[in-house]
């Protein structure tokens, strides 16, 4: 009897050392991986940096240029329309613009039918000359992508305006509104797209009534 108990003391104080071992190393385990948890950094401050260049952007006020396209004169049929811009940047969204364009009419159905028999205008007053002031406002200045390493500046603007148009020997009071866009080509080369609608009365055709003459165009400008 005494022999068991002795044998059963022994496995208990056994079973204990093993035990106390396996906390052991299990501890020690934990403390090392805790160690490293602390010296191992959260965000890895080794990042690979890339070369950034800003956009050089000519910083003068003053944009000139010129531009080209059609121009549909109501009544009159369309025709190639050139002129010359000047623009003013009052502030990174609101510039002024002064422009000067012509373009020569064509003949009216009327004339077309009555086989130029009896003709509205004569040759030297189909040219419809005009100038505008307007005031102009980028809307969504922004960048525009060609390929994966080109992105220029660009900016979608309206712009709102008056002037005066000399047409068929007598000069009318118009109103004009518009749209364009503007890619920064480089820092002192712009890009243009407009449309834009002159709007003027007139009664050349024996009904006195607002016209509307829509021109596309396309140009170029530089700051200076």
């Amino acid at each position: 009897m005494e022999s068991r108990i002795r044998v059963f003391l022994l496995r208990t104080a056994l079973a204990g050392l093993v035990l106390a071992g396996l906390a052991g190393c299990a501890g020690s385990t934990l403390d090392r991986e805790a160690e490293a948890d602390q010296v191992r950094p959260v965000i890895d401050p080794q990042v690979q940096r890339r070369d950034v260049r800003a956009p050089k952007i000519d910083t003068e006020d003053f944009e000139a240029g010129g531009y080209v396209g059609f121009m549909s004169v109501e009544d009159f049929g369309s025709n190639t329309v050139y002129g010359a811009r000047l623009a003013y940047h009052i502030s990174e969204g609101l510039f002024a613009e002064a422009t000067l364009g012509m373009t020569d009419t064509g003949k009216t159905s009327y004339e077309v039918l009555s086989g130029s028999s009896a003709p509205l205008l004569a040759p030297k007053d189909r040219e419809f000359r005009y100038y505008d002031l307007s005031l102009g406002y980028n809307l969504l200045p922004g960048e525009v992508f060609i390929g994966g390493r080109h992105a220029f500046n660009s900016a979608l603007y309206v712009l709102l305006g008056a002037g005066n148009t000399r047409f068929a020997g007598d000069d009318y009071f118009t109103f004009t509104y518009g749209a364009g866009y503007r890619v920064l080509a480089t820092d002192w080369l712009a890009l243009h797209v407009d449309v834009r609608d002159h709007m003027l009365d007139i009664d050349i055709t024996g009904e006195d009534k607002t016209t509307h003459n829509i021109e596309f165009t396309l140009g170029a400008t530089v700051f200076f």
